[in-house]
């Protein structure tokens, strides 16, 4: 088929979602599929409030128009609810044609936290947004579940995968001259990934960051005993992956939370809360430790076989998460000629 996505998430920007885009892309490919993704790259931008390393489109419409009206795609997937996302939206509206969402970020929890906006405003937003869509992919049940009782309809699942290849326990460790044992965190320095929860737990040996974000000074300053490695690629990661004792992942509103299958695959088992992502990732008392009390799950982790973990891990392939996308998606029916089809007339959400 020829797929296109339309999201506002995409390379240079570090995160789950750019990382599930493009190995989605890529995997599609491989499948023999064309896939065509509309990113924020291709227009005029500015920088998000709070994220400024995030580029949010201007004026994305008109183009957005014609880039569908010339390549004719199979399906549609808009990815995120940004203006990318929004101005294929209102194309498929406008031309009467189905496409698939997908629910990747818990943006009311984000907000709230800001004390920006209620998560009751914030929901009905995203539920007026989603609504249209012939098919709503999440990635977990425990998400599912929360975004049905939200009043979301025609959920799909959508789960995630691993590269195990690269991360690996076979891989060589990273060096790293610190009392042991290492309990690593890696993701987003941000507000809404809850660090303070771990980097203030009391635990022997040495806390360990990799990532970068608009805490990154506060938190380096307000916790001087742990040790904040910044930005790192692939390979550096896999290597501080495979250096770890434990994974802690202290967050409370990832939907999913695929550090933890990158952990995991390296043979390192995972403490978080119970809490949706955690609760669908982690197989209690086989790969990770499940607590309120993140102190204990993280001592309980160090128990549990590196071996254990990565042989659970292996159930999470990108090929999967890519025929399940492509079973999720519905055609796209162009009814009349380029000519007589509608732009998209600018609108709110």
């Amino acid at each position: 088929m020829k797929i296109l996505v339309a999201t506002d998430a995409w390379r240079p920007q570090v995160n789950g979602v750019v990382r599930t885009l493009t190995t989605l892309v890529g995997e599609l490919a491989e499948m023999g599929h064309r896939v065509l993704p509309l990113h924020p790259g291709m227009f005029r931008t500015f920088p998000c409030p709070f994220y400024p390393e995030i580029r949010l489109a201007i004026g994305a419409d008109a183009r957005v128009a014609r880039i569908i009206e010339t390549w004719e795609p199979d399906a549609i997937h808009v990815a995120t609810e940004g203006p990318v996302g929004a101005a294929a939206r209102r194309w498929c509206l406008a031309n009467r044609c189905e496409f698939s969402t997908a629910f990747h970020t818990k943006f009311p929890e984000y907000l709230a936290a800001r004390r920006l906006a209620p998560r009751r405003l914030t929901y009905a937003l995203l539920r007026r947004f989603h609504m249209p869509a012939s098919a709503v992919m999440v990635a977990s049940a425990s998400i599912r579940q929360e975004l049905a009782s939200r009043g979301f309809h025609r959920l799909a699942a959508w789960t995630r995968g691993v590269d195990a290849e690269l991360f690996s326990p076979r891989r060589p460790p990273a060096r790293l001259d610190l009392p042991r044992p290492i309990f690593l965190s890696v993701g987003r320095l941000a507000r809404e990934k809850n660090l303070p929860a771990f980097l203030s737990l009391d635990l022997p040996g040495s806390k360990v960051v990799v990532g970068d974000g608009p805490q990154l000074r506060s938190l380096r300053r307000q916790f001087p005993q742990c040790h904040f490695l910044g930005r790192r690629d692939n390979g550096e990661l896999a290597s501080l992956y495979a250096a770890a004792d434990v994974f802690v992942f202290p967050s409370r509103t990832d939907t999913f939370g695929l550090v933890m299958l990158e952990a995991l695959a390296s043979g390192v088992p995972v403490a978080a809360f119970p809490v949706s992502g955690p609760l669908d990732v982690l197989a209690e008392g086989q790969a990770g430790a499940l607590d309120e009390n993140l102190q204990a799950a993280a001592l309980t982790a160090l128990t549990i076989p590196r071996e254990r973990c990565r042989e659970y891990a292996l159930n999470f392939t990108w090929r999967a998460c890519a025929q399940q996308f492509v079973a999720n998606l519905r055609p796209t029916t162009f009814h009349a000629a380029p000519s007589q089809r509608l732009a998209p007339q600018p609108q709110s959400m």
